[in-house]
């Protein structure tokens, strides 16, 4: 087309047929879904805090920590059950292993962290059979980074733009933000002197969760829109900004002020908790207006035929 003509019917807008939405909302349910994101990322990375307390002599931080593995893996098993209806269900996940599907892969990493998890903060706290609670609480730890993680894969594995999208960023925010949870209950109910990898882990974790959701914000572009705006936007923010806080007062009064300590684990289980509701409610807000569907579609197909465009003219 030369620089003189011009095309005689507009370019499409990104509205859909009558305006409706083109992605499906997803029927899980609030808050048990935004509850399993979270108490799965607390229980994965508190089994691996409580092998570190083992292997450094750390008895009172173990013990929480395997407390938390334990109960975070039955409350959000308890939270997806309730979420599929009926306990069977998940059940029937267990009669068929598929590797292409993160819900499967999940469930069988879901079912044995929790009998393992179970099975060592039992031995921890009632003495008994402390060899075979030590044995199930490596298993536990091996299999803690997958639960704390997988969830995003599953997220990531819908149709649902924002999260979709974010397929790269996601499984790190998880990640971050799930050690930061760990971290901050360990602290909250560890003595000073034990809670040192309680600490480190928060401080990492929240490097991981804040570096790792500024890249998802630059480069999801104006499919990032929901995580910023609206409801979804204001839990995010504010999830960011006590992270941030709780992990420079970790950092500063930390390991000198019990207060401090308590204050700083609080904020850090609060920020988990309000970034996995901002990441599902930003997904929801996503699949409701077609725009985030239809915009980036036209874009990729834009650069295909740039590409194709440049390919043939050399």
């Amino acid at each position: 087309m030369s620089p003189r003509e011009q095309a005689m019917v507009p370019e499409a807008e990104f509205d859909s047929y009558y305006g409706r939405q083109i992605v499906k909302t997803p029927t899980w349910k609030t808050p048990d879904v935004p509850l399993y994101l979270f108490l799965g990322g607390l229980a994965g990375a508190s089994a691996v805090l409580a092998e570190g307390a083992a292997l450094t002599g750390r008895p009172e931080l173990e013990r929480v920590a395997r407390v938390a593995a334990a109960s975070g893996a039955a409350a959000g098993t308890v939270a997806l059950v309730h979420d599929l209806g009926r306990p069977e269900r998940f059940l029937n996940m267990l009669r068929v292993f598929k590797p292409t599907s993160p819900l499967s892969v999940g469930s069988f990493i879901l079912a044995p962290f929790g009998a393992l998890s179970g099975a060592a903060a039992a031995a921890q706290v009632t003495g008994t059979f402390p060899r075979l609670g030590r044995l199930a609480g490596v298993g536990a730890a091996v299999l803690g980074p997958p639960l704390a993680t997988y969830t995003a894969a599953l997220l990531a594995n819908t149709a649902v733009p924002a999260w979709h999208e974010a397929h790269r960023e996601l499984p790190f925010v998880f990640a971050g933000s799930g050690a930061t949870a760990a971290g901050g209950v360990a602290m909250l109910f560890t003595p000073v002197d034990q809670a040192g990898p309680a600490r480190r882990m928060t401080v990492a974790g929240a490097a991981l969760e804040i570096v790792a959701a500024e890249a998802l914000l630059n480069r999801l572009g104006m499919v990032a829109e929901p995580y910023r705006e609206g409801r979804p936007g204001r839990l995010m923010g504010l999830a960011r900004t006590m992270t941030a806080a709780a992990a420079g007062a970790t950092v500063l009064g930390g390991r000198r002020s019990r207060t401090v300590s308590v204050l700083a684990g609080a904020a850090c289980v609060t920020a988990s908790l309000l970034t996995r509701f901002g990441i599902f409610e930003a997904g929801i807000a996503s699949a409701q207006d077609p725009k985030y569907t239809v915009v980036p579609q036209r874009e990729r197909l834009r650069r295909r035929t740039g590409e194709r465009t440049a390919s043939g003219a050399e």
